[in-house]
């Protein structure tokens, strides 16, 4: 079949778009795969600091899950970094379309992410599938390995330095020790009375056995964006 006089195909924008995508993947992995070595570091710095002064459980562990997921477990909170293996791109309203960088070189909005979730420990030790883990902070990284961080107590103003702003060793270092600082000091709180008043037969035999009835950091409390 012949193509219709006139009509192109999007090769360009194709092969542009694609370029820019596997870029963007590439350095969060890269990232990563840094990001996995400094928490190395810092659970080495922990039980140089805490050993003899706390109980062994306490000191700080870090467990690599695979290609696009670690974890981090100091005291009775486990850190979950995970990978995606996808880019994305920003919806019209997020600020990042307010950066020059951006406005200027839209290519550069396409993002690469890793997520920091906080969890309980207990949650994974005795498999309690229902308990609740929250997301303390996400870090973009595009084509340029320009990266922002949104996420607890992270960079006050969002995306101001996205244009210079570029992935390093200490970036990782201050970015994971304002998310483990947050972890920690993010108490459990008991749930509400109404909440936990009635249980079944099958929750009960559970929570002899495994302490299983479902728990998370806030029950009953709206976690948003910007709490701190």
């Amino acid at each position: 079949m012949k193509k219709s006089a006139g009509k192109k195909l999007p090769y360009e924008s194709i092969v542009s778009k694609s370029n820019v995508k596997q870029l963007a993947y590439n350095n969060t992995l890269t990232s990563f795969n840094l990001l996995k070595e400094v928490l190395k570091e810092l659970v080495s710095e922990y039980q140089s600091a805490l050993e003899g002064r706390v109980d062994k459980e306490i000191l700080p562990a870090f467990n690599e899950k695979g290609a696009f997921e670690a974890e981090f477990r100091l005291a009775g909170d486990l850190l979950v970094f995970s990978m995606h293996s996808n880019v994305f791109i920003f919806n019209r309203e997020h600020p990042i379309w307010k950066v020059d960088y951006v406005k200027n070189s839209p290519m550069n909005g396409y993002c690469g992410v890793i997520h920091i979730y906080n969890f309980l420990s207990d949650s994974f030790k005795y498999n309690r599938l229902q308990d609740l883990g929250y997301l303390i902070a996400r870090v973009f990284i595009n084509q340029e390995n320009h990266f922002f961080v949104e996420g607890k107590r992270q960079s006050g103003e969002l995306v101001k330095d996205f244009g210079n702003d570029v992935v390093t060793r200490d970036t990782f270092k201050q970015i994971l020790e304002t998310a483990i600082k947050y972890a920690v000091d993010f108490d459990l709180l008991v749930p509400p009375y109404d909440q936990v008043k009635i249980a079944s037969v099958e929750q009960m035999k559970e929570e002899i056995s495994h302490s299983k009835i479902k728990t998370g950091k806030r029950v009953g409390f709206k976690f948003n964006s910007d709490d701190v």
